[in-house]
């Protein structure tokens, strides 16, 4: 198959309306051709392309912020000679000045399918201010790597933030390209966006169900994104970042693993077996111990579950992270009453609400898990509802 830059680079019909145009590229260390050239190098390199400025999303356009909330600073490139712009350094939306030495935007970031990934808001920013400022944006499309399915609550008005960029659910199941599509269409933006699709993808094929196993190399999109079983994972662990749970960070498996100090995760994995099996197919859980050596209890012993989304217990239509992760919450709240699972501290600049409720686009998870007459019945209608709605307004844009 064929992502969107490489369809870019060897088509010469593709790139002609990009000819005499300034070009902006936005990228970060996934933003690889099949030969594993940095797009931004690949594109500075093409006979008839001029290449004015970059930009780089959360953790830098070459990957060089290893947790959240650390910013990356504008620079010129030392080897092409342009402007380097961040946005999560000083600003998340591009500046005018910023807007100011390009014609048309190149978006080429590997997204993880998840609301809560950065790239995404980033995204719709980078149209906003195209529309402003007519521009233009390109998207050369990669694969969502969790592939179609749809699940858990749709953000609800107000709970806009970085880690939410509109009413959608934790797995949206679109591609970066078809999710421009739809942010043009729900913001209501008079913008000039192109997608550059794909040629192969395969969604429901396996073994990777959205990622081109055998085809392509996974190259981490963000640091702690290190592999396709932490992408399935993403959906649900993604959570724990808004609890006082380790969610792995500072081990070689984060946000596959779970757990804290004070977890007896035999006990655990127990209670989360008898509340709700149907939420545990298509994967298997295992429980160990692991000692972080950086973030949330570095240097501590850890009892925990291990999440394995993968051959031969993987499912991909009977696995839901996003269930499993809130089933562990409930199974912990059941066990501990008084456990302090929600973390309290600013979360992606929000001093005001809890990064748990921010996370998930609403107070919604965070009061069934603390409602000890809240079964997972409820939980179910509610997000069920949400993902029948979803998969049915999210139909009008898909390209594959």
């Amino acid at each position: 198959m064929k992502f969107g830059i490489d369809r870019l680079l060897e088509e010469p019909g593709l790139r002609r309306p990009l000819e005499g145009k300034r070009l902006a590229v936005l990228a970060h260390p996934a933003s690889v051709t099949a030969s594993l050239v940095h797009s931004l190098d690949a594109l500075a390199a093409m006979p008839g392309l001029q290449v004015t400025a970059a930009f780089g999303p959360q953790h830098g356009l070459r990957g060089d912020k290893q947790d959240n909330m650390m910013e990356s600073p504008d620079f010129n490139d030392p080897v092409l000679g342009i402007p380097v712009f961040s946005l999560y350094g000083q600003v998340r939306r591009p500046t005018d000045a910023m807007m100011e030495p390009f014609d048309v935007m190149l978006v080429d970031l590997q997204d993880l399918g998840c609301r809560i990934y950065t790239f995404i808001t980033t995204l719709r920013y980078v149209l906003e201010a195209a529309a402003r400022h007519g521009k233009a944006v390109w998207v050369l499309d990669r694969p969502n790597p969790v592939g179609r399915p749809v699940e858990g609550l749709t953000l609800r008005a107000g709970w806009e933030s970085f880690v939410g960029a509109g009413a959608m659910p934790m797995r949206h199941g679109l591609t970066l390209g078809e999710l421009a599509l739809w942010f043009v269409r729900s913001l209501k933006l008079d913008v000039d966006c192109q997608v550059v699709a794909m040629d192969g993808w395969q969604p429901e094929s396996g073994p990777g169900f959205g990622w081109p196993l055998g085809e392509r190399p996974w190259i981490n999109p963000s640091p702690n994104a290190p592999n396709l079983w932490m992408a399935r994972a993403y959906p649900g662990t993604v959570m724990l970042e808004g609890t006082t749970l380790s969610e792995g960070r500072g081990t070689t498996r984060p946000l596959e693993i779970f757990g804290a100090p004070d977890v007896a995760p035999r006990e655990l994995l127990r209670r989360v077996e008898s509340l709700a099996p149907q939420w545990l197919s298509g994967c298997r859980l295992r429980e160990c111990w692991f000692e972080p050596t950086f973030h949330k209890h570095a240097g501590a012993l850890c009892g925990g579950i291990q999440i394995h989304p993968e051959a031969p217990f993987y499912d991909h239509a009977q696995f839901r992270p996003w269930r499993l992760q809130a089933l562990a919450f409930k199974a912990l709240r059941q066990l501990s009453p008084d456990y302090p699972i929600w973390r309290d501290f600013p979360y992606e600049y929000e001093f005001e609400r809890l990064a748990i409720d921010l996370i998930n686009g609403s107070e919604l998870l965070r009061l069934w898990v603390d409602d000890p007459g809240a079964h997972p019945a409820d939980l179910e209608d509610l997000a069920g509802a949400d993902e029948l709605a979803w998969a049915e307004e999210r139909r009008e844009f898909l390209l594959y």
